[in-house]
């Protein structure tokens, strides 16, 4: 039914009456009252689940037809306004109590819907409703479309398989969510050194903790090799327990595959999107094969401040879209660190459409990572009012200091434009249903807005001052992926596969006693999928080239993508949305043109901190 990252911990918050009466006083978290202190995770999730058990018989009783679906969305959305939020807080609040108590609900929700997905009652609901052809014949393509991504969770999850092997399915599902969390954990720990061992002069470049250093990110962005290289080797020295993860991950997830009637993982988790076109895959592999990058370790970084970015981002959006970006006062409590700013998401004739909560700056024990975060998704809400989406960009920015306001590289200044374009696909969607909320499509599409994004950051009509800028390594991450993903046992470990791929990739020789695997965290969110940024950079390329490189300000282009691509979510195909777009249907040479010709342009390229 749904995907949840996972946690474990205690909830408990210690403290006295005085304690409890000043939490009782604040402003939840996102507005949720529960969620004024550690607790109120409890409360909230113990809340979601006594509402799911509810639905679950009402799914069970009631008759074939639109309610149906209806029901297991509100079934779905019960649990996600609690586990998203969750998956959020557990690796971005400061308050260790806060993220302790938002693991717990995560694993919790988590644990419930493997259950949820294996069923059998609850399935056979869904089942009557697709089998009966008048009632399906009758439902509209959404609602359609909506049911067969429900019943689609069920079968990738083992619904068809006896009794036993569907607890084992759940439980190898429970261990790989533990797996991925504890992974995710690691991948942003930093690494501790003597501070002797570095030269004087470049120990500043790091934190320190007394006689050590921690290393907590390779310092792509700094001017100074020494402290690069320092960076690279010690935060990408080889962890054991961390490897011991990894592999148990990429084994677990394999035997879930294998269990549920998949030959590998990567077969399963290409299910549903838009490259189980074997033609597309067939190409994918050819191009993953043989792309090269050249890598100039020159340096171009002309800077931007974040002021100047989010007025660019406004001005576009306003353009582009009748949108505009409203800085909103937070309530006492609202937000989980005092430089979180709230922002309203308001078209000049439709009204508010969403929140965004930006969270860009860099704070202990946050994790060096640029992302998007769904706390609550659309959707129409039984009463017929539309349920507003809530979401958070992290980023990883440095603070202004008291001479110059905060200033971004060339790579920053495309993350934030790449992030902000996840934040208007969910803005913009209005589906109907929550599960194809925003960005809960297929993730080869997921990433089209926000890559389509980066060739307006990459436009001098839109940022006149932008140089040419850095593209991150994706066809090395991809054939990493793939080939951890691909058939087990592996025939080498992880790290000699990572020393053979980079040196074929990049033609770059390895750096002994690294392993930068064991930082790579899209291997837990993009399991078997990385190849995602691929795909749907050609069609970013391709919308770009047909309908915005001669005006990246067509008003009648922006509606017709809101209206042909944002709007939809997950609710409609992809390739639909591509061709209602591109308004005729590409074919499998025109997605090979679209990212060969891409990605033979002469730009320089590093690897990046992902």
């Amino acid at each position: 039914m749904l995907q949840l990252g996972s946690c474990r911990g205690s909830i408990l918050l210690k403290g006295n009456r005085d304690v409890f009466a000043l939490c009782c006083a604040l402003q939840g978290l996102f507005g949720v009252p529960e969620l004024n202190c550690p607790e109120g995770f409890q409360e909230a999730q113990d809340k979601a689940l006594q509402e799911s058990e509810q639905l679950v018989q009402k799914a069970c009783s009631t008759p074939p037809g639109p309610e149906t679906v209806m029901i297991f969305d509100q079934l779905s959305d019960g649990l996600c306004r609690v586990a998203d939020l969750a998956d959020f807080v557990k690796i971005a609040h400061p308050d260790f109590a806060f993220r302790e108590a938002a693991e717990e609900a995560c694993r919790n929700i988590g644990t419930v819907v493997e259950k949820l997905n294996t069923d059998v009652e609850l399935c056979q609901s869904l089942r009557r409703l697709l089998a009966d052809e008048i009632v399906v014949r009758s439902l509209d393509p959404e609602t359609r479309r909506v049911a067969e991504l429900f019943m689609f969770d069920f079968e990738i999850s083992g619904i068809h398989l006896d009794e036993e092997k569907r607890k084992k399915a759940v439980n190898l599902n429970v261990r790989i969510l533990d797996l991925c969390n504890e992974f995710l954990t690691g991948t942003h720990l930093p690494n501790k050194i003597d501070k002797h061992v570095l030269p004087e002069h470049i120990r500043y470049n790091f934190t320190a903790e007394g006689n050590y250093l921690q290393v907590a990110g390779l310092h792509a962005d700094c001017p100074d090799d020494l402290v690069r290289e320092a960076a690279y080797k010690i935060f990408l020295y080889p962890n054991a327990e961390q490897l011991s993860r990894l592999e148990e991950l990429l084994a677990s997830r394999n035997s879930l595959a294998q269990l549920v009637g998949y030959d590998t993982f990567s077969h399963r988790a290409l299910q549903g999107t838009m490259a189980r076109n074997p033609g597309i895959r067939h190409v994918w592999k050819d191009i993953l094969r043989n792309s090269m990058y050249n890598i100039d370790p020159g340096l171009y970084c002309p800077f931007f401040s974040l002021g100047a970015c989010m007025e660019g981002l406004n001005s576009l959006f306003s353009q582009l879209l009748g949108i505009s970006l409203y800085a909103e006062q937070t309530q006492r409590g609202e937000v989980w660190s005092e430089d979180v700013r709230k922002l309203a998401v308001v078209h000049e004739t439709e009204g508010l459409l969403g929140y965004i909560y930006c969270d860009f700056f860099q704070r202990p024990d946050k994790p060096h990572q640029d992302c998007h975060f769904t706390v609550r998704g659309g959707r129409l809400r039984e009463n017929g009012e539309y349920q507003l989406p809530v979401v958070v960009l992290m980023l990883s920015l440095p603070h202004s200091t008291r001479g110059a306001p905060t200033l971004l590289s060339p790579g920053m200044m495309e993350n934030l434009f790449h992030e902000m374009g996840h934040a208007m696909h969910s803005m913009l969607g209005r589906t109907r249903y929550q599960h194809v909320t925003g960005t809960r499509c297929p993730t080869d599409f997921a990433e089209v807005p926000s890559i389509l994004m980066e060739y307006f950051a990459n436009d001098y009509r839109v940022v006149n001052q932008f140089a040419r800028h850095y593209k991150t390594g994706q066809v090395f991450y991809a054939v990493l992926d793939q080939i951890y993903h691909g058939k087990h046992p592996l025939r080498k470990s992880t790290t000699e596969i990572l020393k053979e791929t980079q040196e074929k990739v990049y033609g770059l020789p390895y750096v002994p006693n690294t392993a930068w695997q064991l930082r790579f965290s899209h291997l837990v969110g993009y399991g078997a999928k990385y190849y995602s940024y691929l795909m749907s950079r050609a069609v970013a390329s391709m919308v770009w080239k047909q309908c915005f490189a001669q005006d990246p300000f067509d008003r009648a282009m922006g509606e017709r993508y809101r209206r042909e691509m944002l709007a939809h979510g997950g609710g409609k195909e992809p390739m639909l949305m591509v061709q209602g777009m591109l308004q005729k249907s590409p074919s499998v040479e025109d997605f090979v043109d679209a990212l060969v010709s891409d990605l033979d342009q002469d730009f320089e390229t590093f690897i990046t901190d992902s």
